[in-house]
């Protein structure tokens, strides 16, 4: 059964849903910036993506464990997850989720996944995911999140979509991979976002072919802002090579800011999970921590 857990510190709160181990809302004296999933659009907030980041292609693979079989972006966010702490203060919360028969039938490998969301400043949340091998054998993965936030942010009414901008801590280039209609991802038709720039102005169509993926970006951070109000969100996701920017193509107020550590299978990759790009690999018993943070601004 859902059941939302709220945090607060100072002005600044947030609610978890035990459903998926979900942020749910992110608001500051009062106002939403979170993505209130609206189903007209995109019925989620902010989905925890594990243990792919993703599709998989034909959502198949191979293992050393077995034959995996899962949808994009994995099992973890279609489950309940066990609430197993909230800090004294309040400002914090934490949930696991550990294998099951039902799992190990999509992904077969024993694992812990703990999922603490902390208010961590007065304007800040910071989502950590830590993995635990429970298993004998080793155990490959990746985590990602998923927040989507309200375009314009509060108190910005009069901006439009148009109005905001990814902003970046110095001028840099990267060549964009395009996600295909099968979810897979391709560098045949890739394209330079930024080129030589601190900057990327957003339209709708910025999104024509799904997320602008982007690799190494200097400082592991982002921000997304408006150029008239100079507010938005601030991401800063070190120990995440790579970030997904993402709307929907069908007018989304919203903009979803998406720390990956790795990706969908690219169409040049074969089709064991084990070689997939960038992925993690613990060996029985050992645990991967690594957080991102959410700054308002």
């Amino acid at each position: 059964m859902s059941i939302l857990t709220t945090i607060k510190r100072g002005e600044l709160t947030a609610a978890v849903d035990s459903m998926g181990a979900q942020l749910s809302s992110l608001a500051l004296n009062g106002n939403e910036y979170l993505w209130q999933a609206d189903p007209a659009f995109w019925g989620k907030h902010a989905p925890i993506l594990f243990p792919i980041v993703g599709s998989l292609r034909d959502n198949k693979a191979t293992s050393a464990a077995g034959p995996c079989e899962m949808n994009r972006h994995g099992i973890a966010r279609i489950v309940e997850h066990k609430l197993v702490g909230v800090s004294e203060d309040g400002s914090s919360v934490t949930y696991e989720l550990t294998d099951t028969p039902e799992s190990l039938k999509a992904y077969p490998f024993h694992f812990k996944l703990n999922m603490t969301y902390a208010l961590t400043s007065e304007t800040t949340l910071t989502q950590t995911f830590k993995v635990t091998n429970t298993g004998d054998v080793d155990l490959p993965f990746s985590v990602g999140g998923h927040p989507a936030f309200n375009v314009p942010v509060p108190g910005a009414e009069y901006e439009a979509f148009e109005d905001y901008e990814l902003a970046f801590t110095e001028p840099w280039t990267c060549e964009v991979p395009v996600i295909t209609p099968d979810g897979l991802m391709t560098y045949k038709d890739s394209y330079t976002a930024p080129d030589h720039a601190d900057h990327i102005a957003l339209t709708h169509d910025s999104f024509a072919t799904d997320a602008i993926v982007l690799t190494d970006v200097p400082g592991s951070t982002l921000t997304l802002r408006g150029t008239k109000s100079g507010h938005g969100i601030k991401v800063d996701f070190e120990g995440f090579k790579y970030i997904g920017i993402w709307s929907p193509m069908n007018d989304a107020p919203f903009i979803a800011l998406e720390p990956w550590t790795g990706h969908s299978t690219v169409d040049t990759e074969d089709d064991v999970f084990e070689h997939k790009a960038n992925t993690i690999t613990l060996a029985p018993g050992e645990t991967d921590e690594r957080s991102f943070s959410i700054t308002i601004l």
